[in-house]
Formats: structure tokens, C-alpha cells, sequence
């Protein structure tokens, strides 16, 4: 009988300190990162970024555990989302730049007889830089290993209703309605340098229409803040980002008690664990902050279970 399969896609994070550098290769050897057209020249820069960076973030996975958290969290949705499918359809994962690698994944499905195989990269809004880089690798790859199956593919999902609940259902963890009013929130975005989006990326976009969704949907719930907002995080090297950065709007604030939502991730790293729940409340009690809380992203919830099926049967 022949089976349809789910891939999910996602960038990875190392799985415990030594694929680090493993990491941090890939991501900068990624032409849809680094954009110059001599591969080459990418080769020796992601070398040379590689070389300098490596320590430093093994020192941040050392923090929270000694390996990236997204990997388990992938695994436990995989298998949520495994149980309420069932076996006509077959669920997997698979991650840019440690393992499981796509080829992993194409392996395991070539032992099914498999039809269709649907890709959700598993980000929000639609980046080269993110959707369109998960996608081009696994397609790479199956169009190299794989057999026959036809590959549908979706590029976005900020706009699903049950994957917006479970963004709210993250928020009410960290504040009830009733206090909802006496903070700020804080939609904190992963940043992309500022020539990237003059190139035609509409991540912007898309994160500025998934914030305005999500106003309208926490007013609906009751969750009344007392301002909204948005930045961007994780800038690194001298150009120019989007803005304004996240440390710039901890600054901004007069109301001392604040929410943050990771709104670019469905899925607990480095830049939750650490950057947000770590290095950025290190800045929140510098500056007064009487109350700085950090949601966690909607990694394996039901509701996000539920959002997954509903994008699938969408694409079918």
C-alpha cells in the first residue's frame, strides 16, 4: 500500500559540544547565509568565522546542558505527531547543519513505499536565509538518494490559527489575563542583516503581519498588555541588521516588567535557552527590570501537533 510521509525541517544544533564546530561550518559553508558568489571565498570566510567562534559557543552550550535542546524537542513532536497520524503516514525529521541530516531521513524513507513526501520546514515566516535554504538541501538530496516520490513543499504557516493558539497558550504560562495588563511583550525575531531583505526576502514582512495577527488574537483572549512590541535578536558582525535590536528595546521601556516570545522559532536552542533566558535577563536586572519572563517556543505541544496536521492536510 503505498504511504505518504511528513518531513520536518529545521537549521539542528549541535548534539553535544564537538558537533559545534560541525555547526558552525555548515551554517556559514550555507550560500543562502553567506552570500558571496565565490564558493571559495565562502569556504575560507566561514573557515576564518568558524576558527574564532568555535570556543565561544561551546561555552554557551555548556550552559544549558551541554548540547542544542532542538534536536529532543524534534523527536518527541516527530513522535506525538507519529501517534495521531498513524501508519499510512510516515513522520520524520530532518535538520541543515548537524544530524540527522537530510540524506539520514531520505534513507529511512526509501525503505516505505512512499508517494508523496510533504516538507514543512518548521519556521514561521518564510527567509532564503531559513525556508528556502531547509528546503533546496533536502530536495538536493533526494533528487541524489531518494527514489520516486513527488515532493510538496510549504514555505510559510504564521498565518495558522491553532499555530497562533499555541503561541497564546505559551504566553498565558508566563502571565494570566489579569496580569497580562502590567507588562509589555516583547515579539523578539531572529534578525537578518539589513541587505538581505533590500534583496527581496520578505521575512520582515511576514514577521510585522504575524505580530498584528497575534495582537488581535491576544485581545480576543483577554491578554491586554500594556504595549506590544517587536525586535530582533542575535545580530552578529559589522552590518547593518534589522532593527531594532532587542537590547535596544530593553532599554526603551519604562514599564519594568516584561514577556518575551521567541516569535521566529517554533522550536527551544540556543538563542532561547541561552541568549533570551540567559545573556538577555543578565541585561533586564542591569537595567531595573522588576520582572522579566522569557515564554518557551511551542515545541511539542498538542496545539502545535494539531497546527502541524492541519498545514498537511491543507497541502494534500
Amino acid at each position: 500500500m503505498k504511504k505518504e510521509a511528513i518531513v520536518l525541517l529545521n537549521m539542528g544544533g549541535p548534539n553535544n559540544l564537538e558537533e559545534v564546530e560541525v555547526f558552525l561550518t555548515n551554517m556559514f559553508n550555507d550560500k543562502n547565509i553567506l552570500t558571496v558568489k565565490s564558493s571559495l571565498l565562502r569556504k575560507f570566510i566561514a573557515t576564518m568565522i568558524t576558527f574564532t567562534r568555535t570556543e565561544k559557543s561551546q561555552e554557551i552550550y555548556r550552559q544549558i546542558g551541554g548540547k542544542s535542546p532542538l534536536v529532543g524537542h524534534t523527536k518527541n513532536l516527530v513522535t506525538k505527531l507519529q501517534a495521531k497520524l498513524g501508519a499510512t503516514v510516515v513522520v520524520d525529521f530532518a535538520m541543515r547543519y548537524t544530524p540527522p541530516f537530510a540524506r539520514e531521513a531520505i534513507e529511512r524513507l526509501n525503505q516505505e513505499d512512499i508517494e508523496k513526501i510533504y516538507l514543512i520546514p518548521l519556521y514561521p515566516q518564510y527567509s532564503t536565509t531559513t525556508t528556502k535554504s531547509s528546503l533546496e538541501d533536502f530536495e538536493e538530496q533526494y533528487h541524489l538518494y531518494g527514489k520516486d516520490a513527488i515532493l510538496v513543499e510549504i514555505k510559510h504557516f504564521f498565518q495558522n490559527r491553532t499555530y497562533n493558539q499555541a503561541i497564546l497558550e505559551r504566553i498565558k504560562e508566563q502571565v494570566s489575563a489579569d496580569e497580562s495588563q502590567e507588562y509589555d511583550i516583547v515579539f523578539s525575531a531572529h534578525g537578518l542583516p539589513q541587505k538581505v531583505i533590500d534583496k527581496g526576502d520578505v521575512y520582515q514582512r511576514h514577521v510585522e503581519k504575524h505580530v498584528e495577527i497575534l495582537k488581535d488574537m491576544m485581545q480576543e483572549e483577554g491578554l491586554r498588555f500594556a504595549n506590544v512590541h517587536l525586535a530582533y535578536q542575535s545580530k552578529v558582525g559589522p552590518l547593518k541588521w534589522l532593527e531594532p535590536s532587542l537590547e535596544d528595546k530593553l532599554h526603551s521601556l519604562g514599564n519594568k516588567k516584561v514577556v518575551i516570545f521567541p516569535l521566529a522559532f517554533t522550536i527551544d536552542n540556543s538563542e532561547t535557552d541561552f541568549e533570551l533566558s540567559i545573556e538577555y535577563r543578565e541585561v533586564a536586572e542591569e537595567l531595573g527590570f522588576v520582572s522579566y519572563k522569557v515564554c518557551r517556543c511551542p515545541n511539542d505541544s498538542e496545539l502545535f501537533v494539531d497546527a502541524l496536521i492541519e498545514i498537511y492536510q491543507k497541502m494534500q
